[in-house]
């Protein structure tokens, strides 16, 4: 287990400082970069951290937030250089605004339940300078659709616009459902389309009221439906055959064969 001290820490933090300062000024990739041409990596390194959360390793979130904050010191050397703020400016902004978001902890307002801390989150985020000029726009508009669902349901629950039951909200998918399954048969495609989204959007709503994070419940099957595909076609290349060659029984027969095994459900993946 670590044992640094908060001495020991700020020390490792003031030698990476130390580390990027001598890459900037000699590495020839390093000493051209820019905010523009970071953001890709930036995006990329995001993703990586994300997937090492996913599949819970933790030697590989330890490397992963390591090239994250890299990013973000390399985002305030450039902001130093350009003469606009460093990183004791961001660490100080950071700091404003976690204590004046907190007046519960570092003020005198009572918050004693989680729901109560969000509810103050979102008039606290309008009040402060520069902040949200309404609930919903702080939301990112380049946020993938299905978190940007549940941020948004999340923001307009925190003001009190919610389901005053969670079990009310079935009633709302079986009629997003009704509504799909009515433009498959008289709809054009265009409001097939809206009706599905809407449909997502309800499922979306149902897994944010029971506590399950939609994004992190869809990557989890994502992974387990490429594991046991995954193990189709290892299985078929071992009868030297393509699954182009197989039947639909044949292909089912293998994939419940990948599902006995409970393949993609901790992680694991098929062995062949």
């Amino acid at each position: 287990m670590p044992n640094n001290s908060k001495e020991q820490k700020l020390q490792a933090f003031g030698r990476l400082l130390d580390v990027l300062d001598t890459l900037r000024a000699r590495c020839p990739w390093d000493s051209v970069q820019t905010n523009e041409s970071l953001r890709p990596n930036t995006i990329e390194e995001t993703m990586e951290l994300a997937d090492a959360i996913m599949a819970s390793d933790n030697e590989k979130i330890r490397k992963e937030l390591g090239d994250v904050l890299l990013h973000v010191i390399f985002y305030a050397k450039i902001g130093d250089e350009k003469g606009a703020f460093d990183i004791a400016d961001v660490c100080q902004s950071l700091i404003d605004k976690l204590i004046f978001r907190h007046p519960h902890i570092f003020g005198n307002d009572k918050a004693d339940t989680k729901e109560q801390v969000l509810q103050n989150w979102e008039v606290l985020k309008m009040k402060e300078k520069g902040g949200n000029k309404t609930i919903l726009s702080g939301v990112p508009r380049s946020l993938p659709s299905l978190i940007k669902a549940e941020r948004v349901q999340e923001k307009a629950a925190n003001v009190g616009f919610d389901w005053q039951k969670k079990e009310d909200v079935w009633d709302k998918v079986r009629e997003e459902l009704a509504e799909v399954e009515t433009e498959m048969r008289t709809g054009t495609a265009n409001d097939l389309e809206k009706e599905f989204g809407d449909l997502i959007f309800a499922i979306v709503n149902a897994a944010r009221l029971y506590g399950v994070r939609p994004d992190n419940a869809l990557e989890r099957t994502n992974r387990k439906f490429i594991a046991r595909f995954n193990h189709i076609e290892a299985r078929a290349a071992q009868q030297g055959r393509h699954l182009n060659d197989m039947t639909l029984a044949e292909m089912d027969e293998l994939w419940d064969e990948a599902k006995a095994m409970k393949l993609g459900e901790s992680g694991n993946e098929s062995p062949l």
